[in-house]
């Protein structure tokens, strides 16, 4: 066989080719940041001489009574070069997404590293029977995105093996679980890290626009809409699957074993080497140097692995109970009782009461990854005390590394765009802009929808693209009666679809690599081709889900409405968006 390394580093040709080359060339993601704060600088500096300016839709001047007036600051001024400074550490600490997402991963990475995560998805898909084995693989490679890497290192080979040891084209398999995993990649049943990264954000967004200082974000804000998404999406990756893409692989005749990567006389031998670590280096490595086997990635086996399912699953149950404990029983801490004091009961909303509730998943979900992997580790050994638990919650922070650095780059570009006041009045003006082209609101989320996904396909980081976009599309759309939690599913719904087809997604050259050990001239553009109809199936019915759920006025969550009000106008005591 050719080498897999080499025929995944093939460029395509093409509007695809145009992709790659255009996106290979962009700088790294911290450095677009850095750019991008030197081009403020020099914006803010043109706004604030030419006198750029917009009214305030909240706040009113004291002195005339009027609506406020927000002019441009350039960010050269005395006050923001100090605060730049001097507020330096606050400014990077402070980041909300920062906090939400170190929390929940301290308790993913033990999930990982104790093997719960890929005993669990492999046990799952291993169970379905062969008339259902695309849509499981399609379910747990969705609800597989709480593992994080776990999702693409575990689940997409195993599909291939369980594919083809079902008689199946083991590339089809592959193919519904990169676009369950990746594709599907807002899509799930619950709330996780991804939630919790992306509404920190829109409520730094948020907090910058000064337009709602009373928001705070709630990371069930989207539950609702992304379970649909995972609904919606479930039978869509099921039919292109079987009646789409398996259909033109053609029938497999292969067997269940995946061949060499090489093309020495031994392969007809069937010398066989399983691999042990599916890391992406790992991978390439075994592609580059001939493994006759693809394994199962799971290390943990039979009554192992239901021994430390089974303890994993009491983990869970304990901490399900003790939220519902701190909920549901007398004078708990989860519900706060005082806050429809003195409001009619028609006027109050039992979300009020349960906004604690709300802001303790993050909590909530550090918990029940931190006990389910350690449960699980425990009773398979891979956590025998203390120690190897902190050591796995120490290793899950040294792969956060690279995200505190983008963190701090993108603190610091939300921070100083609320800063130059540019956000907000960009905001102002682009609202009134859209409404005087009498475009329907749902049509102007579907026209988000679909710019995201372009974007996607040359910043494949989701954090890096929704701190790029929400501090003028979260105010901007605020300004259109649409909640916060509204402007973030949308953006979801472009952040995924393309995942799937854009070379320069991290984890693409990994899913060629795992493709060729079954066919060996299986390139760049075979899997980009193979991979767009669900790319495109993906894309549509997630904006039409956007817009018609707009249209309906559903919620997305609890205590999560589509549609929002300004507060009422109201002389600040000090203007914060001009400090």
């Amino acid at each position: 066989m050719a080498d897999a390394a080499a025929t995944a580093g093939n460029t395509q040709t093409g509007f695809l080719g145009w992709i790659e080359r255009t996106g290979n060339k962009l700088p790294d993601p911290v450095f677009i940041f850095f750019y991008l704060i030197l081009a403020l600088v020099a914006v803010s500096m043109i706004a604030a001489i030419s006198g750029v300016s917009a009214f305030h839709p909240t706040a009113i001047d004291e002195a005339t009574g009027s609506a406020q007036r927000i002019e441009a600051v350039s960010l050269l001024s005395p006050e923001n070069i100090q605060r730049l400074w001097v507020e330096m550490p606050a400014t990077f600490t402070h980041f909300h997404p920062l906090g939400y997402v170190l929390v929940v991963m301290l308790g993913a990475g033990v999930a990982e590293r104790s093997g719960f995560f890929a005993a669990g998805m492999s046990k799952a898909v291993k169970a379905a029977p062969k008339s259902l084995l695309t849509p499981v693989v399609a379910l747990v490679a969705m609800i597989g995105n709480h593992a994080a890497d776990a999702g693409y290192v575990v689940l997409i080979p195993l599909a291939g093996i369980l594919f083809a040891a079902a008689g199946r084209h083991p590339l089809a398999g592959i193919a519904a679980a990169f676009a369950g995993v990746s594709g599907g990649f807002s899509a799930n049943i619950s709330p996780g890290q991804l939630d919790a990264l992306l509404f920190g954000i829109t409520e730094e967004a948020v907090n910058a626009s000064a337009l709602d200082p009373a928001w705070t974000a709630n990371i069930a804000g989207n539950w609702y809409f992304i379970a649909a998404m995972t609904v919606i999406f479930l039978p869509i990756i099921w039919y292109v699957t079987d009646k789409v893409i398996e259909p033109r692989l053609g029938a497999w005749t292969g067997g269940a074993q995946a061949g060499a990567a090489t093309t020495n006389a031994d392969h007809a031998t069937g010398t066989a080497s399983v691999t042990e670590d599916l890391s992406d280096d790992a991978a390439t490595d075994h592609a580059s140097g001939g493994d006759d086997l693809s394994p199962d990635p799971s290390d943990h086996e039979g009554a192992l692995a239901s021994k430390g399912l089974r303890a994993a699953g009491l983990a869970a149950l304990f901490v399900v109970a003790l939220w519902a404990i701190m909920v549901f029983a007398p004078g708990t801490p989860l519900v706060n009782e005082a806050a429809c004091e003195g409001i009619p009961a028609a006027d109050c909303s039992i979300h009020a009461e349960l906004d604690p509730f709300y802001k303790s998943l993050v909590a909530a979900f550090f918990l029940l990854f931190l006990l389910t992997g350690w449960a699980y580790g425990r009773a398979v050994g891979t956590i025998k005390n203390h120690r190897d638990l902190v050591e796995m919650m120490a290793e899950s922070m040294k792969d956060m590394g690279y995200y505190l650095v983008l963190a701090f780059a993108a603190a610091h570009f939300v921070a100083m765009f609320g800063w130059s006041n540019l956000g907000l009045i960009s905001a102002v003006h682009g609202a009134a802009a859209i409404q005087s082209t009498g475009l329907p609101l749902p049509l102007v989320l579907g026209l988000m929808v679909l710019f995201t996904g372009l974007l996607n396909l040359f910043v494949g980081s989701a954090s890096a693209k929704w701190a790029l976009l929400a501090p003028i599309l979260v105010p901007m759309l605020m300004l259109l009666n649409i909640s916060p939690e509204g402007a973030t599913a949308a953006y979801r719904v472009g952040d995924s679809a393309t995942n799937i087809i854009t070379p320069l997604m991290v984890y693409f050259p990994l899913i060629l690599v795992f493709a060729q050990r079954w066919q060996k001239d299986f390139g760049l553009g075979s899997l980009t081709a193979m991979m767009i109809p669900y790319s495109i199936w993906l894309l549509v019915s997630g904006t039409v889900l956007i817009v018609l759920w707009f249209y309906l006025g559903i919620p997305l969550g609890p205590d999560a409405p589509v549609g929002y009000a300004l507060p009422e106008m109201a002389a600040p005591a000090a203007p914060a968006i001009m400090e």
